[in-house]
C-alpha cells in the first residue's frame, strides 16, 4: 500500500533588536545571568502598558518582502493569545492571528501562508532537581513566526526548506537564528494518509532546535503512523502534540492539541491598529534588501564560473561568505577569484576545522597571496604552506616568502644544476622513466621541489629533466 505524507511547518525566530517587542528591557540572547533584563512591562505588573518595537516590525517586513509575499501596508493589528504557562507573566502572549504582517510568499519552492509577529516566552529550567526555575530574561523578546502551506512531501525537503530560512534570516541581517541557542526553533505538523485526495490525521512535533532533529523526528513520526496503518490501528493517530527525545531518537505525546479557539483570541486593547504604509516606507524597505542567497548563488555561478560545490559552501556559510566578498574585490580576474575559491573552501576551511582557534586571514593578505599563485610567484605547494602560517602571524604572504626564500625559482641555470644533481643521485628512476613509464618523471620532479624547498617552478622543472634525459 502506498502512503503520502504531508507536512508543514512553523518556525520562529528571534529577532535581532536592542529592545524587547514591548518594552525597553535588553534583548541580549547571550545574557547567561538570570532575570537581569526585566522590568514591570515585560514582567506583566498592573498599570503597565505596552509599546510596540518599530524595529521587530520592520524587519518582519523585511522578511515579507525577501519571500515576494504581500505586506499588510492598509491594515494590522496584535491580539492576545489566551493560556497559562508559568513562562508568560501576563497569562496571555501577544500575538497575531487574523490581520498578520504579511501573506503568502513562497522559499525553497515552498508556498508560505503567513508570518506574523509576536513576543517569546521565559525560559523554563528544569536542571535543578525535582523543581522548576523560570528565567524572564528572554520573556517579551519580538519573535517572528512563519508558517507554510502543507505543501512538504519529505523530512529532507522540511529541513532544506529550514536551512534555507535560516540563511534568509542572516542575510537579511533580522536575525542570528542560532538553532544551539534558540533563537530559531522548528514545528513540524505531520500527517499520513493512505489516500492522495485526503490528510491524514495532524501531529505537531514541537521545539526541534537543529535541521538534523526535523529531518529525523519528521521521519521517526512518518514511520510511526505507518507502522499503525499497517496494523490497522490508524484510529490511535490522533491530533495531539508531540516532543522529540533527542537521546532516545523518539517522539512522544506531550498533550492534546488546541485548536485556534481554544486560545480565545481577541484584539489587544492596550495596543493600536497598525497602518504601516503611514509608518514605513516600504519601496524604500524593498529596493534596499540586500543580495539573497539566491540571488547570491546566481551570481557566483554566473560571473565568476565557481563550481556549485564551493558555491552552496560560500553561500550557506554566512561569515565566509561576508569575507570571501572582500577578497573578491580585491582580486582583478575571474581565474583568481575560482583559485580563491578553490583554497578557501578546501586548504583554509580544513585548517580551521582541524584548529578551532583559527580566524579568517586579513582579506588583503590571502588576496595578495592568491595574486602571488596566479602570477607564477609561488607554487601551489609553497601557497599552502603560506596560508598556514598568515592564518595565525597576520603578515604580508610576500614579506614572508622573500624573507624565507619562498619566491619560485624560474632560473634555468640554476634549476639546471639541481636536476643534474637529482639524475646522478637516482639512475635506476631515470632507467624507469627510458623504458616508458611516465609517472618516474614525476618522482623526479618532486625531488626538485623537495631540494628547494618548494620554491622551484615544477612546469619548468619537468621541462628542464626531460630535456637533460634526453
Amino acid at each position: 500500500m502506498s502512503y503520502y505524507p504531508t507536512i508543514g511547518l512553523e518556525v520562529h525566530a528571534e529577532m535581532s533588536t536592542r529592545s524587547k517587542m514591548f518594552c525597553g528591557c535588553k534583548n541580549d540572547p547571550n545574557e547567561e545571568r538570570p532575570n537581569v533584563n526585566i522590568c514591570p512591562v515585560c514582567m506583566a505588573h498592573p498599570g503597565t502598558l505596552p509599546v510596540i518595537n518599530k524595529q521587530a516590525v520592520e524587519n518582519v517586513i523585511k522578511v515579507g518582502l525577501a519571500l515576494g509575499a504581500n505586506i499588510a501596508t492598509d491594515f494590522t493589528e496584535f491580539d492576545r493569545k489566551n493560556y497559562f504557562y508559568p513562562d508568560i507573566p501576563k497569562g496571555y502572549q501577544i500575538s497575531q492571528y487574523k490581520f498578520p504582517i504579511v501573506s503568502g510568499g513562497t522559499l525553497a519552492g515552498v508556498d508560505v501562508t503567513r508570518v506574523h509577529l509576536e513576543e517569546d516566552t521565559g525560559n523554563n529550567k528544569h536542571d535543578r532537581g525535582d523543581f522548576s526555575l523560570v528565567d524572564y530574561n528572554r520573556a517579551g523578546v519580538p519573535l517572528m513566526e512563519l508558517v507554510t502551506e502543507p505543501v512538504i512531501h519529505s523530512a529532507e525537503q522540511a529541513a532544506n526548506f529550514g536551512r534555507e530560512l535560516q540563511l534568509l534570516l542572516q542575510y537579511l541581517g533580522v536575525s542570528e537564528a542560532n538553532m544551539e541557542k534558540g533563537e530559531m526553533r522548528v514545528e513540524a505538523n505531520i500527517s499520513l494518509s493512505d489516500n492522495p485526495d485526503k490528510f491524514g490525521t495532524k501531529v505537531e512535533v514541537k521545539n526541534l532546535n537543529s535541521f538534523r532533529s526535523v529531518e529525523r523526528a519528521i521521519k521517526y513520526e512518518l514511520a510511526r503512523m505507518q507502522d499503525l496503518y499497517e496494523a490497522g490501528r490508524q484510529n490511535e493517530i490522533v491530533q495531539e502534540t508531540r516532543g522529540w527525545d533527542e537521546s532516545k531518537q523518539v517522539t512522544f505525546s506531550q498533550r492534546k492539541k488546541e485548536d485556534s479557539h481554544d486560545y480565545r483570541y481577541f484584539p489587544d486593547p492596550d495596543l493600536p491598529k497598525l497602518v504601516l504604509k503611514e509608518v514605513f516606507d516600504i519601496e524604500s524597505l524593498k529596493t534596499g534588501l540586500p543580495e539573497l542567497p539566491s540571488q547570491k548563488r546566481a551570481r557566483y555561478e554566473k560571473d565568476f564560473g565557481i563550481k556549485a560545490e564551493d558555491v552552496e559552501t560560500f553561500v550557506n556559510d554566512y561569515s565566509l561568505s561576508v569575507w570571501f566578498e572582500e577578497v573578491i574585490g580585491l582580486l582583478d580576474s575571474k581565474d583568481k577569484i575560482v583559485t580563491a575559491s578553490n583554497y578557501a573552501t578546501s586548504d583554509l576551511l580544513g585548517l580551521m576545522k582541524s584548529d578551532t582557534t583559527i580566524k579568517f586571514p586579513k582579506s588583503e593578505h590571502f588576496a595578495e597571496l592568491i595574486s602571488m599563485v596566479g602570477g607564477g610567484e609561488i607554487s601551489s605547494r609553497v601557497a599552502k604552506d603560506i596560508l598556514a602560517h598568515i592564518v595565525k602571524n597576520p603578515v604580508s604572504p610576500k614579506a614572508y616568502a622573500t624573507e624565507n626564500d619562498l619566491i619560485q625559482k624560474n632560473d634555468e641555470g640554476a634549476l639546471k644544476e639541481i636536476a643534474q644533481k637529482i639524475i646522478d643521485a637516482n639512475p635506476a628512476v631515470v632507467a624507469t622513466y627510458k623504458s616508458g613509464k611516465e609517472n618516474a618523471l614525476m618522482s623526479l620532479v618532486g625531488q626538485v621541489m623537495k631540494e628547494t624547498k618548494g620554491s622551484a617552478n615544477p612546469q619548468l622543472a619537468q621541462k628542464i629533466l626531460k630535456e637533460l634525459i634526453g
